[in-house]
């Protein structure tokens, strides 16, 4: 009854079931892990940005690494902007995906040490790709200023290539220790989203905060993975029920045929 079980064509289907059904629950499970990844990371991010905003010099230091659990941090930072060394980060998007700059400003703090402050966004407006920008000034003198902390960009985490033998007071990659040796300075380790004081004009572009990560997607696929895992052995027993009820109505024709009388 079930011999047809044996031939090529249904050996190869079973096969590839039974592959089938582990991938699936693998894929499933990695979604799953993503999902739980995804949720932590939210979650790491919604506490750093609702915690108080604390002292800058309290989260990082000269050589400091910024950490997962430090990034978004909110610090303050008190003291005065130094316009003569700012440099613009090329190849920037914002929120409208219209490239331009991100303007970096030194923050020199009361005791000398300098905070990396990214201003916010301004197009790149100048005539040509060469020439520095038209930067919109800073508050001048001593201020404070809130932001969000964030580790040093790297081309392994950002995917951004640091270019050589680029136009003066430009760079690739914001990252302390670079600048550190560009301003002979002891620079704090990481740098800061500026959120407030609020430029005039609205320029430079604040940055806005991060995202949340659609945790629930990866749920939903992890789901959907399980759901076609069972679903495999289920439609392979379709299969076979309908191959065998096609085989018998073939020989229920066949035999009705053959005992059929000849016609006279």
């Amino acid at each position: 009854m079930y011999r047809f079980l044996l031939s090529r064509q249904w050996v190869i289907l079973t096969l590839v079931a039974l592959l089938l059904i582990p991938t699936m629950i693998r894929l499933g499970i990695w979604q799953m892990h993503r999902y739980e990844e995804r949720t932590a990371r939210n979650q790491l991010v919604s506490d750093a940005l609702s915690a108080d905003a604390v002292p800058v010099e309290r989260m990082t230091s000269p050589g400091h690494t910024v950490t997962t659990d430090e990034r978004y941090r909110r610090v303050t930072a008190k003291g005065r902007f130094d316009t003569d060394d700012e440099v613009v980060v090329r190849r920037r998007t914002n929120s409208d995906d219209e490239v331009g700059y991100h303007v970096l400003t030194p923050f020199v703090l009361t005791d000398g040490k300098v905070l990396l402050v990214n201003r916010g966004w301004i197009p790149a407006n100048g005539p040509s790709q060469t020439a520095f920008p038209k930067i919109p000034a800073p508050p001048g003198g001593e201020i404070t200023v809130t932001g969000r902390l964030m580790p040093d960009e790297t081309t392994a985490a950002s995917g951004i290539k640091n270019l050589k033998g680029l136009p003066d007071r430009q760079i690739m990659l914001i990252n302390s220790e670079q600048q550190a040796q560009r301003l002979d300075a002891q620079v704090l380790g990481g740098y800061i989203a500026q959120t407030s004081p609020e430029p005039k004009g609205d320029t430079p572009e604040l940055l806005g905060p991060p995202g949340d990560e659609d945790a629930a997607l990866n749920y939903a696929y992890a789901i959907q993975w399980w759901l076609f895992a069972a679903g495999v052995p289920i439609g392979w027993v379709v299969l076979v029920r309908r191959e065998r009820r096609d085989r018998q109505a073939a020989e229920a024709e066949q035999t009705t045929a053959e005992t059929e009388p000849a016609p006279v």
